[in-house]
């Protein structure tokens, strides 16, 4: 690895059991080895699957898988990849109906928005507060998080596969 490493997780909230591989398939791909991926059932969503693999890479993996799930509409993944030496961290979630949300995050997982981005948000609420909210939620990516929590609380205390140096 020539560049910073840093950890990062993916998450397969739900998938269904004919794209498994596929997923498996991808993501060995974008980390240089060959997964088999511990799936179990998604209590959330009978009949799909799910499964977490906790990775080490060089830094931008977390965009490479994210790139590398794009456009499978059955598919709920979220990827996250910790901050590094001079990089922010950052989480990309996707669900079939909103598609891909990404945000930088800080030390502690929490999303940062961006200066510009906050003084849209007031400007555009400065005649109606409601729209201040509605641009901070979609900033903060809130309807992802609402889409994906029941997803999330079905996969605690599931297991976790680490990868360690790949790539």
């Amino acid at each position: 690895m020539s560049g910073a490493v840093t950890r990062g997780v993916l998450f397969v909230h739900s998938a269904p059991r004919a794209l498994c591989p596929h997923v498996e398939w991808a993501a060995g791909g974008v980390l240089g080895v060959r997964l088999s991926l511990d799936w179990i059932p998604q209590p959330a969503a009978p009949g799909l699957c799910r499964t977490e693999l906790s990775w080490q890479a060089e830094q931008g993996t977390g965009a490479r898988l994210t790139s590398a799930l794009r456009g499978w509409a059955h598919l709920r993944y979220e990827v996250t990849e910790e901050p590094s030496a001079g990089h922010d961290g950052a989480r990309w979630s996707h669900t079939p109906e909103l598609g891909i949300f990404h945000a930088m995050t800080d030390v502690h997982g929490n999303v940062v928005i961006p200066e510009d981005r906050v003084r849209s948000a007031v400007e555009a609420g400065t005649a109606d507060p409601s729209r201040m909210v509605d641009e901070l939620r979609l900033a903060l990516g809130s309807a992802w998080d609402d889409e994906l929590e029941p997803f999330r609380y079905a996969g605690d205390g599931a297991p976790v596969r680490w990868l360690h140096r790949v790539g």
